[in-house]
């Protein structure tokens, strides 16, 4: 398309939202602008809440073409005192600005205003509506915008709260495709249709780091094995959220098949029923209830996620050792993680008053502490106890001394 007919095919949008939506300013005084730094077009206005309700939903696809059944948008928080503030105020005639919207007409859908930032303002619009109130307000309004300019304003539209490294991750690897997200619902870290969370909490859906997390360790973990694992420094990476996806792309290109791997999708099968036999351990009909809160989530700890994984990694060229691994999901005694455990670890010289025990943190030493009990439990497949809690940071700290020794060995003999 040459840069006259994309003017014209804005300037055509205009005209049409214009007619439909017929905001305060006139046609001669609705500026037809541009956002320079990613060559988006987009228009400043005025329109009455009864319009922006008609036609617009926060039900925005980031990828309409590929990817229509998944919003972009952050979930709304109801019980967040500053939405319930901000409903009591649109009910007195508050006017709002600075809505963020996309004029967009989808096959699937009667709603052309789609509302990308400002969602919680929009169902505060709507709830004065239900009282009988509608005012205008300040919309900001995208034409014509390809799939890399809407993640663009999807991210700039929300930097105006507090918004989460999860949710930009989430952003970010939708408009890669959904082969992750469709690798998750498979293995059942996702369910059927779920969506990564944009913020996680308890007992939610897992997050784009966490997946992430999993898929990388594994395939480091593969570049061991148990003869090479006591000698070489084992501690499983972890990436940070809402950071570059410098790494992330590395592991893709170097595994181009990793979608289809039938050995990692397995691996991937053996964590969700370990999440799940986490959480089904502390359930109220276990008579679990009253265990601390974080005791049923163990399992999705980022140190846990990476640790489990790069073992699962390590141990594929010795079928025995990793049978035992998968099966710690059926420890019956107690939850499989044994989190009462976990609680009770501690390296007395290192670590400070305040450390709940393994499982509370997610630095390079918990992860590496875990991939130590991880490979240990292996070689018996009688879950976690004390014992081997107190017997793996020991191996852990033994460990990284060994390998600092052999560091300053060598740069000794460089001199």
């Amino acid at each position: 398309m040459t840069i006259q007919n994309k003017q014209d095919e804005v300037k055509a949008l205009i005209r049409e939202f214009h007619e439909q939506c017929a905001p305060l300013e006139k046609p001669d005084q609705l500026l037809h602008l541009v956002d320079e730094r990613i060559d988006a077009q987009f228009c400043e206005c005025h329109l009455l809440g009864s319009v922006i309700c008609q036609l617009g939903t926060t039900d925005a696809p980031m990828d309409p073409d590929e990817q229509s059944e998944y919003k972009a948008n952050r979930d709304i928080d109801e019980d967040s005192v500053a939405f319930q503030k901000m409903k009591d105020d649109a009910k007195l005639k508050r006017s709002f600005s600075n809505l963020i919207a996309e004029w967009r007409k989808d096959a699937d859908s009667d709603d052309p205003l789609k509302i990308i930032g400002g969602q919680h303002r929009f169902e505060a619009i709507r709830f004065a509506l239900d009282h009988g109130v509608g005012v205008y307000h300040g919309v900001k309004v995208y034409f014509d915008l390809d799939l890399q300019q809407r993640v663009d304003v999807q991210l700039i539209s929300n930097t105006n709260i507090d918004i989460s490294g999860d949710f930009i991750d989430r952003v970010r690897e939708s408009a890669k495709g959904s082969e992750l997200r469709t690798w998750c619902q498979t293995v059942g870290l996702l369910g059927d249709e779920q969506q990564f969370t944009d913020s996680y909490v308890r007992r939610g859906p897992i997050s784009v780091r966490m997946a992430r997390t999993f898929i990388t360790n594994y395939f480091l973990g593969t570049g061991f094995d148990t003869i090479t694992f006591g000698n070489r420094s084992t501690t499983p990476m972890l990436y940070k959220s809402g950071a570059g996806d410098e790494e992330w792309e590395r592991t893709k290109c170097g595994h181009p098949d990793l979608w289809q791997d039938a050995v990692l999708m397995t691996a991937g099968k053996e964590f969700a029923a370990l999440v799940k036999a986490q959480r089904d351990a502390f359930s109220p009909v276990k008579g679990s209830a009253k265990s601390p809160a974080d005791y049923p989530e163990k399992a999705l700890n980022l140190a846990i996620i990476g640790a489990w994984a790069f073992i699962a990694g390590v141990l594929q060229k010795n079928s025995e050792r990793l049978k035992k691994h998968f099966d710690l999901k059926n420890c019956s005694a107690h939850d499989p993680l044994n989190a009462a455990a976990l609680a009770t670890g501690k390296h007395e010289p290192t670590d400070p008053d305040n450390y709940r025990g393994l499982g509370s943190r997610t630095d390079p030493q918990e992860r590496g502490r875990f991939a130590e009990l991880f490979f240990m439990q292996a070689e018996e497949g009688k879950g976690i106890n004390k014992r081997w809690v107190d017997s793996a940071i020991k191996q852990y700290h033994a460990k990284q001394s060994q390998l600092a020794a052999e560091s300053a060995r060598a740069k000794a003999r460089e001199l």
